[in-house]
């Protein structure tokens, strides 16, 4: 995720809430006085989606710690504001971990995490949030506290609370607390860079041998020059691939691999150096549609000069990260269909995509309506 930021509206009323209760009570009282709330855990998301002009700031970063750990079923409950790091110390010890890998450093919290449904290079092979979560508890915009999935105390008939909260960026109601499923860590655990060839067709019939190949990598990530420079790999495009398992089903990939392309080990922080990559202020968005059309979305972000770019293989999603205001119409350059996410605009920049799906459409509008009759909650973040 992004760095530290400052608050959207600087003046806006800050409460830090310590627990649910918090929460619930700050909502009912914004509720009824019909004043605009802004959620945030440690501040990392609040330059990313449409403006959001709150008078009111509610800060949940102190609802921090995990209250259920049951290693042999491999869940894990946490409140919304512990943070990744936090969760990854505890289920070291016992050989797990939350495979959840958003961009940014490991300070990010699990309750924006999910919120958002940020995800890295790992979520194509082990599950998205929405996958990774099996319960959560939210303080609707009602201010009314609701449990789905996993620990039920209260549920909502007719809807998965689980999958709706996850990714609404807020628009629902605030989480305070979240299941999650763990997974046991792999024996052997091996990243590779794969030298990528420059011409569009090339490219293609390499990311197709490797789609094809007997081959179950846990993430594969293409780079460009700049964002490869930037990660000490060279100055070359570069498609990193993550084998993992055991160490005879890894050595049997990794055999496989080499036959495709030429091949090298990479340090074993690549990921991590990746994740915590991006610049410190600018423009950071990433546009998406099928994996079958990632090479013409790859190939048109290249077109543009030297971008700091990187793609996911399976998901068909070009990150963009730009430390300056383009000279050129970036959104104009993709296709009118291409779906865009805006990480982070400062500001200063209002040039906006103009064809993000925004949730306002009929249904979108009554399920929001259902858990924030008033609308309060981070509006405007979801209608770009």
């Amino acid at each position: 995720m992004p760095d530290e930021l400052a608050v959207t509206a600087p003046r806006a009323e800050r409460v830090v809430a310590r627990d649910a209760a918090d929460v619930a009570g700050f909502v009912r009282d914004a509720r009824d006085t019909g004043a605009a709330v802004r959620l945030a855990g440690r501040g990392t998301w609040l330059e990313a989606g449409g403006r959001v002009a709150a008078a009111r700031h509610l800060d949940l970063s102190s609802l921090t710690g995990i209250t259920e750990y049951v290693p042999g079923d491999l869940t894990l409950t946490a409140r919304a504001g512990t943070t990744l790091a936090e969760i990854a110390d505890a289920t070291a010890a016992h050989g797990q971990w939350l495979p959840l890998d958003p961009f940014g450093d490991a300070r990010g919290t699990l309750g924006a995490t999910l919120a958002t449904a940020s995800a890295g290079p790992l979520g194509a092979s082990v599950g998205l949030p929405r996958d990774v979560a099996v319960g959560v508890s939210f303080v609707s915009g009602d201010g009314e506290v609701i449990q789905g999935g996993g620990r039920v105390v209260k549920n909502v008939a007719g809807f998965d609370l689980v999958r709706l909260t996850i990714g609404a960026w807020g628009t629902l109601g605030a989480i305070v607390e979240a299941t999650v499923r763990l997974r046991a860590r792999p024996e052997a655990d091996e990243t590779f860079c794969v030298t990528v060839p420059p011409e569009r067709d090339a490219i293609a019939t390499l990311l197709a041998n490797v789609r094809n190949a007997a081959l179950e990598p846990l993430a594969a990530e293409l780079l460009s020059p700049a964002c490869a420079a930037g990660l000490g790999l060279g100055h070359r495009p570069v498609l990193l691939v993550r084998l993992a398992g055991n160490a005879t089903g890894v050595h049997h990939q990794r055999s496989t691999l080499s036959k495709l392309a030429t091949t090298a080990p990479a340090p074993s922080d690549t990921w991590s150096r990746l994740a915590q990559s991006d610049p410190v202020a600018g423009l950071v968005a990433r546009v998406s549609r099928r994996p079958s059309e990632l090479v013409r979305l790859w190939t048109t972000a290249i077109s543009l000069g030297d971008v700091d770019a990187h793609a996911t293989l399976a998901r068909g999603i070009v990150r963009l990260r730009l430390p300056a205001p383009p000279a050129h119409d970036l959104f104009g350059t993709f296709d009118a269909a291409d779906h865009w996410i805006i990480e982070r605009a400062p500001l200063s920049w209002t040039a906006r995509p103009g064809r993000m799906a925004p949730a306002s459409d009929d249904l979108s509008r009554r399920i929001r309506l259902a858990f924030d009759s008033t609308g309060i909650l981070n509006p405007g973040i979801l209608d770009l």
